[in-house]
């Protein structure tokens, strides 16, 4: 059983929290590190894990094997270093970091410490996504042309305050906090972005803000695509590929359409499941045995990349080349 912390105790970080306490084989929480330990006291009792409010406390502490970030995007790189020089496996949530130069350095410090590295992309382990990466591994669709994908949420109804109102964190309107799960899964299907052409369309700013951030984008294999992600409008999660021999939608998280030249669309739906838990299971694996993380270091990287791109794309209002290297 892998003992850990989780520093960061806001709707996300009790998600992480939630499921694996008492669900997980491989991992639990021991100790939570808030600022505001008085508004979680009793979600840390009920948990049954140490509270207290210094990151670094946390990290020190013998017991801990292992530490989960859910903390302000800016604080991810010094919170990565830290953890690494402590010889721990660190997960992060996304965004890695808000550029690709600070993510390079984030990464260096784990692989020079030689520490297991996770980043919280739970969306691929989605049943509906799995079987659609599997399809494009697989060529059914033959060679990819464009993907379009939206992630729309009403979460900036419901949230209001920190790092969603603030634009040094959360640049681009929706794009932080939910487009960029869809740029995850444009590298994840497709490879690498190459450029990038992206707009903010805003009918009522922050808090409970109204806005729209799209954004076209080319992919170094040739292959286009095209996102969007709504704030306060529904949930709402689609994919969908485009290739020589057919085409595939995900939908929300368990439905598939795929329908190839020549034959009717099929749909299926596939069992749900919880795919943070998935992912946090898959993580605790890593630890132990060593077995690859399911998120690459390239796509990491390229990930990072084409959102930086994507955010000096709608502050420039011009198409942006994605950095590599």
């Amino acid at each position: 059983m892998i003992d850990a912390a989780v520093i960061g105790l806001g709707r996300w970080g009790k998600n992480i929290v939630e499921a694996a306490q008492g669900k997980s084989k491989h991992l639990r929480f021991i100790r939570g590190v808030s600022k505001e330990p008085e508004l979680v006291r009793d979600f840390a009792a009920a948990k049954d894990f140490k509270l207290s409010t210094e990151f670094e406390e946390a990290v020190a502490d013998p017991s801990v094997q292992a530490v989960f970030l859910a903390t302000p995007h800016s604080l991810h790189v010094g919170q990565i270093c830290a953890v690494a020089a402590a010889g721990k496996p660190v997960w992060c949530e996304k965004p890695l970091a808000l550029t690709r130069a600070e993510a390079a350095r984030a990464i260096a410090a784990t692989q020079k410490a030689g520490v297991p590295f996770a980043l919280g992309n739970n969306k691929r382990c989605f049943p509906c996504m799995r079987e659609l990466k599997r399809a494009v591994a697989d060529g059914m669709l033959g060679e990819i042309l464009h993907i379009e994908g939206n992630f729309s949420n009403e979460h900036s109804t419901r949230v209001k305050g920190g790092w969603r109102d603030d634009p040094r964190e959360s640049p681009g309107g929706g794009m932080t906090g939910a487009g960029l799960h869809v740029l995850d899964a444009f590298v994840n299907l497709a490879g690498p972005i190459a450029k990038v052409d992206a707009r903010v369309h805003s009918q009522k700013p922050p808090p409970d803000p109204r806005d729209a951030a799209v954004a076209l984008v080319q992919f170094e294999s040739g292959a286009t695509g095209l996102l969007a992600t709504v704030r306060a409008a529904p949930m709402y999660w689609r994919i969908m590929v485009f290739g020589t021999k057919g085409w595939a939608e995900a939908r929300e998280e368990t439905s598939l359409t795929v329908a190839l030249i020549g034959a009717e669309p099929k749909t299926t739906i596939y069992p749900p499941v919880d795919s943070l838990g998935v992912l946090l299971e898959v993580f605790a694996e890593t630890i132990e045995t060593g077995k690859p993380f399911p998120v690459s270091i390239p796509d990491m990287m390229d990930v990072v990349g084409a959102f930086e791109a994507v955010i000096r794309s709608i502050g420039e209002g011009k198409p942006i080349a994605v950095a590599r290297g």
